[in-house]
């Protein structure tokens, strides 16, 4: 959703890496394989604004280009991208391809390509095409770096207005067709393919010895994974060790047999050394390794010695599974497979997706003591969740239950998902909703012409849907709405309620203390914009009145500071709204205009690789600079929950100018970068990546941007069509200062 569209540089896709493909080719560049109106093997990323589609009216070869046209109200930008797996040999990697381009303004169109991770990029933003262009042919060159790439991606691009054609791709090697290019050699993880097809684990029979035998596995599996030399070096494809093991784990007569089994699978995986290195942590510490577990896990002493052991191997801070993006210090995991052709994976890779994810946030989650419960106990409840799947849809509702019990607003089953959008319906009524005071209100429409055919009004509440309360809706479906706190949850909730698989839904409405039924017509996506509710038509900047100004951070581009800021200089009072996602990175540009020197706003837990599940504090993050012209007037920022991740952190930077306020309610919770990765039915997911706090180490985190005054919508509010935000920012704009 437009509300959580990864910021970074424009053409920058957040998916993960993962294992070498084994395939050589590389087809479709020129978009002519098209199926039912799309081109294999391509995807569209970006904002709602924009329709991309595939053009068989104006082609520079062939029967087919790629489109990309503007057709909304915020112009931001929207992309085609073509991912190529990271196999090749060579220096240097170029891309050519024609475009052609019509009224294009406020941006430019390009061509793109990336090398993850973060090793190069180049989206001819310093030389894009303005304005109405005819075919031409244009290049992108970039170094390829094959021992450290994990990912290639290419397309075209859109930034601003206007139109943009793209056709007949190419990508070379120091010069040479991709045919003709030699091959990285691959690891001995990546030349294990024995399981490439299924794990041969079809069923397994659950117990309550096997349910704490295979919770015993998942914990050593991943403690392995993150501590071992030999499998952190590459030398094993772990998910497939797991295919090999578990079955002589789950034959296992008693607890004696199961740790004799496990002893001799980890003396078997090679010799290490043990480190010399002295283990006491000098650093500010936030979280420490959970290894408990080995000494309070019904293990035997010889294989406590042996995990003890490994514990204390000599590692390296490199690893088959985890890197760091050198330019940004961010987290990546890495031969993560998807394993794509697995829509619905057997039960030894259902327990795979578990044990990945689950060991995941065990070790890299910044935030797992927020969790509020044993997570080594929610290992054990979600083994039957995930082996009694009995479907896809089971297994990816299994999925969501367990995502939602990290309580992380980046953590979500993201991209579109065929299963999922059937599960919760394909077609939505025209109306948006918005929890109000623990009811849901009618708070606009999605389309106000079809809105208003309903015969609902702002400010109506919806008691019923389907002849079937609301708060019992709310209890079923709260477990499947992942979310750092409740407010999002109910914020991720409206968007589901009114969707459906039918062609009508029946609701209960009241309006004026009088109870009415009413049967609304549903529309697909390309009849209504379901995202409407989160665009805003304004400008970024207007004066609310001669004394205050206003910025809307959801629309605004850096270069527009300086001129907005010599218009506002004299007034009493600035409201920077931040209930949306900021559309430029605005933290530190933004801070030198509101502050006179630099000053201290947060600071960071990162991870560590060699020492896995341990997070250390960084020293505390500047924002602004010596400015003695500073803004002098009041500064008011707006937050709700739809203020998340870059807003919150933005928000963090901003309140620390003099003078400033923060007005509204409790964000998304989720502040910091996210880190992408899949599981097993080309599932996509995210977490949070790096631990964000403020200068005394107070969290962020579930808990929030905490106003300093809180402010909350109200129904009669809602009735009226006020901002009761935006009234209580200019109330403490006009107020006398003591």
């Amino acid at each position: 959703m437009k509300r959580v569209l990864v910021l970074a540089v424009v053409c920058f896709l957040a998916i993960t890496t993962f294992g070498q493909q084994k395939e050589k080719s590389i087809n479709n560049l020129d978009f002519e394989n098209v199926k039912n109106g799309k081109a294999i093997n391509w995807q569209s990323f970006g904002t709602e604004d924009y329709i991309s589609k595939i053009d068989s009216a104006i082609t520079q070869n062939g029967k087919y280009s790629a489109s990309i046209e503007f057709k909304g109200d915020t112009p931001n930008f929207k992309a085609w991208s073509y991912e190529i797996p990271a196999i090749y040999q060579g220096k240097t990697i170029k891309l050519t391809g024609y475009i052609k381009t019509e009224n294009v303004t406020n941006g430019y169109a390009g061509i793109w390509m990336q090398i993850e991770p973060s090793i190069a990029f180049d989206n001819m933003s310093d030389r894009g095409l303005k304005g109405t262009n005819d075919w031409a042919k244009y290049e992108i060159e970039l170094n390829l770096n094959p021992s450290e790439a994990t990912k290639i991606q290419i397309g075209g691009l859109l930034v601003g207005k206007g139109k943009v054609w793209i056709d007949n791709l190419q990508i070379t090697i120091d010069d040479k067709q991709l045919d003709n290019v030699p091959l990285k050699e691959l690891s001995k993880a990546e030349k294990d393919t024995e399981f490439k097809d299924g794990s041969k684990i079809e069923s397994i029979e659950l117990n309550n010895q096997n349910i704490e035998n295979l919770k015993t596995l998942g914990l050593i599996w991943g403690f392995l994974k993150y501590y071992h030399p030999n499998i952190c070096n590459g030398n094993y494809n772990w998910d497939f060790e797991l295919f090999r093991i578990a079955p002589k784990v789950l034959k296992s007569k008693n607890i004696t047999q199961r740790n004799e089994i496990i002893t001799s699978w980890i003396k078997n995986l090679g010799e290490y050394k043990l480190t010399n290195k002295d283990n006491k942590q000098t650093d500010d510490i936030k979280l420490k390794p959970d290894l408990d577990w080995i000494t309070n896990s019904n293990l035997s002493k010889e294989l406590i010695s042996e995990l003890r052991n490994i514990s204390n191997s000599e590692r390296v801070d490199k690893s088959y599974y985890i890197g760091f993006d050198k330019n940004s210090d961010n987290l990546y995991f890495k031969n993560e497979d998807p394993y794509s052709k697995m829509k619905y994976p057997d039960a030894g890779f259902r327990l795979l997706s578990l044990y990945r994810y689950w060991n995941i946030i065990q070790y890299y989650f910044p935030y797992k003591n927020l969790i509020e419960e044993d997570w080594k106990n929610v290992l054990s409840e979600f083994i039957p969740k995930f082996i009694n799947a009995k479907n896809e849809l089971e297994y990816k509702l299994a999925t969501l239950e367990l995502i939602a019990r990290v309580h992380d607003t980046h953590a979500n089953i993201w991209g579109y998902d065929n299963t999922l959008n059937n599960y919760w319906g394909e077609k939505y009524s025209p109306l948006g909703i918005t929890f109000i005071e623990n009811k849901v209100i009618v708070t606009d429409y999605l389309d106000k012409k079809l809105g208003k055919e309903t015969g609902l009004i702002i400010g109506d509440n919806i008691t019923k849907i389907n002849s079937k309360l609301v708060t019992d809706i709310v209890k079923e479906k709260l477990k499947y709405t992942p979310a750092s706190n409740y407010p999002t949850q109910l914020r991720n909730l409206s968007d589901n309620l009114l969707r459906t698989k039918d062609s009508i839904i029946n609701i209960e409405f009241i309006r004026n203390n009088e109870i009415h039924n009413k049967t609304l017509k549903t529309f697909t996506t390309n009849e209504i914009n379901i995202y409407s509710k989160y665009l805003k038509n304004d400008t970024c900047f207007n004066f609310i009145n001669n004394e205050i100004a206003y910025l809307y951070l959801g629309s605004i581009k850096k270069s527009y500071l300086p001129e907005i800021f010599e218009k506002i200089k004299n007034t009493k009072g600035l409201v920077i709204d931040l209930r949306c996602f900021p559309s430029d990175v605005m933290v530190y540009c933004l801070s030198k205009y509101l502050l006179p020197q630099k000053t201290k706003f947060a600071k960071f837990s990162m991870c560590n690789i060699e020492n896995a599940g341990l997070f250390t504090l960084t020293e505390c993050s500047e924002v602004g600079e010596k400015n003695d012209d500073y803004y002098k007037g009041k500064v008011i920022i707006l937050i709700n929950e739809n203020t998340q991740s870059q807003a919150e952190f933005t928000t963090m930077a901003l309140r620390v100018a003099p003078n400033a306020t923060v007005i509204g309610s409790t964000t998304a919770g989720a502040d910091g970068n996210t880190i992408p990765f899949y599981l097993p039915g080309s599932i996509e997911t995210m977490i949070s990546g790096i631990g964000i706090y403020y200068p005394d180490g107070t969290e962020t985190q579930r808990v929030g941007i905490v106003p300093d005054i809180e402010v909350k919508p109200s129904i009669e509010g809602i009735k009226e069509g006020r901002d009761e935000l935006m009234e209580k920012a200019i109330e403490v704009i006009k107020a006398k200062s003591n």
